[in-house]
């Protein structure tokens, strides 16, 4: 507010005056109006785990939209590592200026907590939300020379042998070796470990012959599925998945056993709320497109959607349920 002498003015003191605190106040809102308009250059968008998963696939599908939406590249950047706590330590510390994002799974954000020791983040106080982005199928996969071929019959023959076959995850902490031990619980049975960097190295390997078992998502193991490389024992998702609309689920089985993983975008905590906005606007734009539901459906996937709050209340909310979960497992790692 300008405010006047007390000694009374002449005419062109008050004219210089005035002149004086227009000028001012352009100068000052000169930045103001002069600031580019988010986005103006690409955004990285980081995936904590490593190329050939369900992450890797959704995010690609989903920035390419991004994209075309926006008009700004949105680069895909994997940091796998210590399943998924090196990418999602890495985005906890990223500039909150809306250019490092990160697309990750509901395994990292609030199961790891209660896997490990020191994460290296906070899912709550590090992260702002921006919108979940979908849900992945996932599989009980064998190769096709494995004796069992369903959900039943793998318990039986894990119970008659102990601790004799081997199932094959993505790695130590991630998903599909978190799902296996709840599934080893869930039946009373005793699988060997046997971790991997990555869910491709391992589907791989079990469609070669080399590990019998393993859990993958759909868009890491549909190839080997198509081509019969790989056989479904059940689906781990609570109700049946579109894309194998035929395969019984686990919990069809083993009574009360099922997960449905979602993969969803954040920024660093601290990101303006307009930026999030934004974000969230154009996520939601993409999500719209048919284009990428069907790609998404031809991966297992499935569109979800929600609100930046709606979003981090669901990680509250399935922080204290994998606790349990993760407790009642036995599972821990350092």
């Amino acid at each position: 507010m300008i405010r006047t002498a007390a000694a009374r003015p002449v005419l062109a003191a008050t004219l210089a005056a005035t002149l004086a605190a227009t000028l001012a106040a352009a100068l000052a809102a000169a930045p103001a109006g002069a600031q580019e308009r988010y986005p103006s250059r690409p955004v990285t968008v980081i995936v904590p785990q490593a190329p050939g998963g369900a992450n890797d696939a959704i995010a690609r599908i989903v920035t390419q939209k991004l994209a075309e939406i926006v008009g700004q590249q949105f680069p895909v950047e994997n940091r796998a590592g210590a399943g998924g706590n090196i990418g999602t330590a890495a985005a906890a510390k990223a500039r909150p200026d809306g250019y490092t994002l990160m697309l990750t799974t509901n395994s990292a954000q609030v199961i790891n907590p209660w896997l490990y020791k020191n994460t290296g983040f906070d899912p709550i106080k590090d992260f702002e939300a921006v919108s979940p982005v979908a849900t992945a199928g996932y599989v009980l996969v064998a190769h096709p020379a494995f004796p069992a071929g369903n959900v039943a019959e793998l318990i039986a023959a894990a119970r008659a042998k102990p601790g004799a076959i081997s199932i094959a995850s993505a790695g130590n902490g991630t998903l599909n070796h978190l799902i296996g031990e709840m599934l080893q619980k869930a039946a009373g049975i005793d699988l060997l470990h046997i971790p991997y960097k990555g869910a491709a190295a391992a589907a791989t390997d079990v469609a070669s012959g080399q590990v019998p078992v393993s859990v993958q998502s759909v868009p890491s193991s549909i190839a080997f599925i198509q081509s019969g490389r790989l056989k479904v024992l059940g689906t781990v998702n609570e109700k049946r998945i579109a894309a194998l609309p035929n395969v019984p689920t686990i919990g069809e089985t083993i009574k009360g056993f099922g997960s449905t993983p979602w993969y969803g975008i954040f920024a660093p905590a601290g990101t303006p709320r307009e930026v999030v906005a934004t974000l969230h606007a154009a996520v939601d734009r993409a999500l719209d497109s048919r284009e990428v539901q069907d790609k998404l459906a031809a991966q297992g996937c499935e569109i979800m959607k929600g609100t930046p709050a709606q979003f981090a209340a669901l990680v509250r909310e399935e922080l204290p349920k994998w606790a349990r979960i993760v407790r009642e497992s036995g599972a821990k790692l350092d």
